[in-house]
């Protein structure tokens, strides 16, 4: 067996070396632009159970939310919103581009057949007489084909595929924050519904009284001065009334356009904002983040991304070499295509180097650079964000309670003064006034009471969110 010359292997190993070949900067995460650990003040206050592997994990959404008829709501809004349904698509997309960069890495191979048939009169032919020249072909092969001797290809893979994984995060993001919205929707419009019972029972208890006053102005018990204050209390409590019937109204709306779709009948039924529908998170390690929220995963790859951008930048500096070549069989007639001799193949490598380029290269690797360092602030300005968000939960976390408690106290002690107002009155020893000061007190502690409740019920949410908590790996239906 005749042996290679020495040349051919040499040539051979080197470019076996080039096809490792990468320009593409090693990955290293940027350290943590934050605390190590939450503020210590607010996880005490908070009262945060002890860090440990639970810590490491956030609860699924249908494990926080323990109300049924807001667990169906959510899934509607899972199967029907057109915001998560556009980012479902534009994963889609996204990988559909990955699939058609990572297409690069390999030869396309096509097969080809073509006929002609020509006469040429007798004035032209070489023979004097008329003539009709046939040929027929077939062939296989690859046109344009380039050798990633330096990375180029491999790097713009490496790009579409990052940016196909934060898509993908962004989509999980989507749903998290979508999950939180409804579920903050919900409860809007169920404390709107319990504020607007609260009036429309109120204004009852007003018109009564101002029923009372008149009365009372009639035998002289009661005075003009009565009668305007009871009125006035009606009149404010009517244009409250009003304004929740309009809030619930737009509350609907609201949720209805979170869903996507109609509500189910009576979704509302049974259903009392309390703290039992939410279950209890704890917030872990600030490290913990980086693999719960999607928003961070997302500018990481994003950030990635951009790092083999640079590979690509580099490696457009070298020389690009590719290959067209073909082989297949041609006759003068269809019957002898496979005969013996009727071979024919074509090979035409191409190598081109950049020379001048008036700095375009050289643009292009700075502005990839540039890219890249931008990404990095926006990854640590996402993590620095996350922090943020779970330390404001934390200290909501650590004071609604307390104000909640307090604000029941308030509740209580202005119903004891109503209760006193009344019997004085009606023991002679005080005017009315005192007594509609006094509902007026407790009608704006209730209401405020429940103002506070759903800010305290919204806090909860909006740290589970912080936490990345609202997806999970088995919501994930997109996959290479």
């Amino acid at each position: 067996m005749r042996k290679p010359p020495l040349s051919s292997l040499l040539a051979l190993t080197f470019a076996g070396a080039l096809a490792g070949c990468s320009f593409t900067p090693k990955y290293e995460r940027p350290d943590l632009p934050v605390a190590q650990a939450w503020p210590e003040d607010l996880q005490a206050a908070a009262g945060e159970p002890g860090l440990g592997e639970d810590a490491e994990k956030t609860l699924r959404w249908e494990e926080f939310y323990r109300s049924a008829p807001l667990r169906e709501v959510i899934r509607l809004g899972l199967e029907n919103n057109r915001d998560l349904r556009q980012a479902v698509l534009n994963v889609q997309a996204y990988r559909a581009r990955y699939r058609i960069q990572h297409a690069d890495l390999f030869p396309t191979l096509e097969a080809g057949a073509d006929g002609s048939l020509q006469r040429l009169p007798a004035d032209l032919s070489q023979t004097g007489q008329g003539h009709v020249f046939e040929q027929y072909g077939l062939d296989v092969g690859t046109t344009s084909y380039e050798l990633d001797l330096f990375g180029r290809i491999r790097s713009l893979n490496s790009e579409a595929m990052q940016t196909y994984l934060a898509s993908e995060q962004a989509r999980r993001a989507s749903q998290i924050t979508l999950v939180a919205n409804i579920a903050i929707a919900f409860l809007t419009l169920e404390i709107d519904r319990q504020r607007l019972d609260l009036s429309q029972r109120t204004l009852s208890n007003y018109e009564e009284a101002l029923g009372l006053v008149e009365r009372g102005l009639e035998v002289g018990t009661a005075t003009e001065l009565d009668r305007r204050q009871a009125a006035t209390l009606v009149a404010q409590t009517q244009a409250e009334v009003q304004r929740g019937t309009r809030l619930v109204a737009t509350d609907t709306n609201a949720l209805r356009l979170l869903v996507g779709t109609t509500l189910p009948e009576g979704f509302d039924r049974g259903f009392i904002a309390d703290d039992t529908i939410l279950a209890r998170v704890p917030a872990g390690l600030p490290a913990a983040l980086l693999q719960r929220r999607p928003d961070i995963m997302e500018a990481e790859h994003q950030l990635m991304a951009a790092n083999a951008d640079i590979g690509a930048a580099r490696a457009a500096f070298f020389p690009q070499v590719t290959l067209t070549g073909s082989g297949g069989t041609v006759s003068d007639g269809v019957s002898g295509l496979f005969g013996n001799g009727q071979g024919t193949w074509s090979f035409l490598p191409h190598i081109s180097l950049p020379i001048f380029t008036g700095g375009r290269l050289k643009g292009n690797l700075r502005y990839a650079e540039l890219t890249r360092d931008m990404r990095v602030a926006a990854y640590e300005k996402s993590i620095q964000t996350a922090f943020r968000e779970v330390s404001d939960g934390l200290a909501a976390r650590a004071t609604f309670g307390r104000q909640l408690a307090a604000q029941q106290r308030e509740v209580a002690s202005s119903q004891g003064y109503l209760d006193l107002a009344d019997k004085a009155y009606r023991g002679g020893v005080r005017d009315y006034l005192v007594v509609l000061d006094a509902q007026r007190t407790v009608f704006s502690a209730q209401q405020q009471y429940l103002v506070d409740h759903l800010a305290q019920l919204t806090g909860e949410i909006q740290l589970y969110q912080a936490l990345g908590g609202g997806w999970s790996p088995q919501d994930d239906a997109t996959s290479l």
